[in-house]
Parts: C-alpha cells; structure tokens; sequence
C-alpha cells in the first residue's frame, strides 16, 4: 500500500496523457494522494476535469498564480512530495529538465524539486531513437532521474517501434519501488544474465545466442516489487535495466567471481546462459591460419556457478533459482537438473531453433520445484518475468 504516500504527478503533452487517468485511479486506490499538474499541451488531450475529479483536488497549470506564488507556491508543491512522475514525460520536457530550463510549471517544478523523480517517457520512436533524446536521457540519468519504459509497439502514428509509454500498473510498480515499497523491499536478490564469452585468441570467442533479455527483464521486475537487484551480466545485446547495480563481466570465470562478490542474498536467480566448456590456455595473439591445417583446441570445463552457489554451506541465499535452456525432453532434462545442481527452483524452456525464443521477445517456460512441474503459457519475456518474480516474492515472503 501507499497510505499516506504524497505523488506529484506531472502530465505532459501526447496521446498517451489519457493513460494518466488510470494511473491517478491506481494511485488513489493504493492510498496514495496526488497532486496533478497538467501541462499546456497535456490539456490537450485530457481536460483538467477529467483530472482533478480522478485526483480529488485542484489541477495546476499556471506558473503565475499570482495567489499561490506570493507564497512561492511552485516551491512549495515541488518540495512537499514524496515523488515526482512525469507520465507522460515527452521529448519537450526531458529536454527542458535536462538543459536547466524552466519556462513553465511543469519544468519549474522540476528544476526546484529536491524529491526523486521518475519518468516515463512516451514519444515517436524516430523522438526516442534521436541522438539529442538519447542524450538527454543518459544525462538525466546520472543526474540521479529513475525510467520506467518505454515499451514496444504499435505507435498512434501508425509507426511501429520502441516509445509507448508503460503501462499504468507497471509505473505504479515502479513507484512503489522508488518509494521503497513492495514485497521485495529492503531484500537482496542477485540475478545473472546473459552469455559468456570464452576466448579462443584476442579476436574469437565460444559463445552461445542468449541476448540476455530475460535476464534483464527479470532483474526490472524484482526491482519494481522493490528488491535491492545485483545483477551479473555478460556481454548482452539487450541493455541492463535502470535502478539495479550493473556487474558488467565477459568469462564464467569473471561471473562466478563477481557473483560470490556480492553475496550474501536472500535469492539468487542464473538466468545467464554461462558456456560450459572454455579453451585451454587461449592464444595470446591471433591464430593464424596455417599449411597444417585448423588448429586444435583443447577444452576444459567452465566453473559451475549455479552448482556452487546451491552447494554452498555458509551463506546460500534461501532462494536459488536456475534456468535449464533445453532442445529435447525439455522436463525431464530440467528435472534432474535440479536435483543434480542442488538448488530449489529450475525454469525450464525449449530452444529448439523452431520456437525461436533463443534471442526472440517471448518464452514458453517450465517452473520446476520439488512438489513437480508447473507449465506456463507462451508469454512475452516481461510477462514471464512478472511471474517468476511474484513467486520468488511469496516463496520469501
């Protein structure tokens, strides 16, 4: 809950401004109070009516309110909240914040707020994707501003692409994260992700297609249910989430070492996708081809790092949780993983390249425990990691 929670909510110019109506409902049905702002260009496309009876009190849109800033009204709002979210938050205003522009409410109170601040950002994918909206927003994040999305999608516009504001449940879920609610909160969860890279000589490498998208969505869900997040990643195509702490690594060497790094945690979740076999003693320079014909690798095995977290006798995390990426007899492989690994939960899929869940937006998984399997429906990543979150959640609980 968000009983006696304080939300300044700052509703900026785009189609998606109507999502706002329904985030203010869910925060008001948390307990939260909300004290709207409703920008020039938000009101065109929802009327402070529409806002102020959702919220339950007065809409701001004017800087000079010549009765409200005789007491500094604008300071006032900006400081006596607990957060600040910007849904939707365009291109226009992550540009004002982030230059140090403040010629209208909305970025005044911004720029004289000393109170976190999230965004979610909604725009064209041709406006997320510009070079000077990327900026702005690796700006505005070390200037300490949390993001919840953008999504994927089918745009207003007809166009297609990353820019759709998120989902009025999942701010809230980033809310109570920021805020430091949710069943998570105040827990330690470690999260690997990725594949490795096991080098052969400066320029080639044994790898495997993991894009590492489970893994982050997975470590995006656990933070927003308000889990302090580690998270282990190899070279990954998709990018590490916001408001987790990032261990960037390339060898299962390097992970191994940088997850015991960070333990204790209460659970402890190997998505990564860590190649099991390495070359032995790889070539310091590049391997030149030769009149004697391919060169012969000689292989080792990789650290087994699920292996030696569940096993380990001091300090196991109460949770720990691997994944099995299969191509055949997918449940009983998985299963006697679990039992051969030592650790509590497996998640299982198929990866046979005819599903195309190996580096694709969905997976069809297979919860393993020890009272059997649990067999979820094909979902998107994000949904899948909705759902492993909210059980580890409850198995902590």
């Amino acid at each position: 809950m968000l009983a006696g929670r304080r939300i300044l909510l700052i509703i900026g110019g785009g189609i998606a401004a109507y999502k706002a109506l329904e985030l203010i409902r869910l925060l008001r049905g948390a307990g939260a109070g909300v004290a709207p702002v409703l920008t020039r260009a938000g009101a065109e496309f929802v009327t402070p009516l529409s806002v102020a009876a959702l919220a339950g009190e007065t809409v701001h849109t004017e800087l000079f309110d010549l009765t409200a800033e005789a007491e500094m009204g604008h300071i006032q709002l900006s400081r006596s909240a607990d957060l600040v979210v910007v849904a939707p938050a365009t291109a226009d205003l992550m540009a004002k914040l982030a230059a140090g522009l403040a010629p209208d409410l909305a970025s005044t109170l911004l720029l004289a707020t000393d109170t976190p601040v999230l965004m979610a950002p909604a725009m064209n994918v041709r406006m997320w994707e510009h070079p000077a909206t990327r900026r702005n927003r690796a700006r505005l994040a070390g200037d300490g501003v949390r993001f919840v999305g953008p999504g994927e999608g089918a745009m207003a516009c007809g166009e297609f692409g990353p820019g759709r504001m998120a989902e009025p449940a999942e701010i809230l879920a980033a809310i109570r994260a920021a805020l430091g609610e949710g069943p998570l909160a105040g827990r330690h969860v470690l999260v690997t992700s990725g594949p490795t890279h096991e080098p052969i000589d400066p320029v080639r490498y044994i790898a495997n297609r993991s894009s590492g998208a489970q893994g982050a969505a997975l470590a995006a869900a656990l933070r927003d249910l308000g889990a302090r997040v580690s998270f282990v990643t190899g070279p990954a195509t998709v990018p590490a989430p916001e408001g987790v702490e990032v261990a960037a690594v390339e060898t299962a060497a390097e992970m191994l070492e940088a997850v015991r790094a960070r333990l204790p945690a209460e659970a402890a979740v190997f998505a990564a996708a860590v190649a099991d076999w390495r070359v032995e003693g790889s070539s310091a320079q590049k391997i030149k081809k030769g009149a004697g014909g391919p060169p012969v690798l000689r292989m080792a095995e990789n650290p087994d790092i699920l292996a030696t977290v569940a096993g380990m006798a001091e300090g196991r995390p109460r949770l720990v949780v691997g994944f099995a990426a299969e191509t055949e007899e997918v449940i009983a492989h998985a299963t006697a993983k679990r039992a051969r690994k030592g650790c509590d939960w497996i998640v299982a899929n198929d990866v046979s390249p005819g599903t195309g869940i190996m580096g694709g937006s969905e997976n069809a998984v297979t919860l393993i425990t020890a009272q059997g399997a649990e067999v979820w429906p094909r979902l998107p990543k994000d949904e899948v990691a909705r759902r492993l979150a909210a059980r580890i959640a409850a198995a902590l609980a």
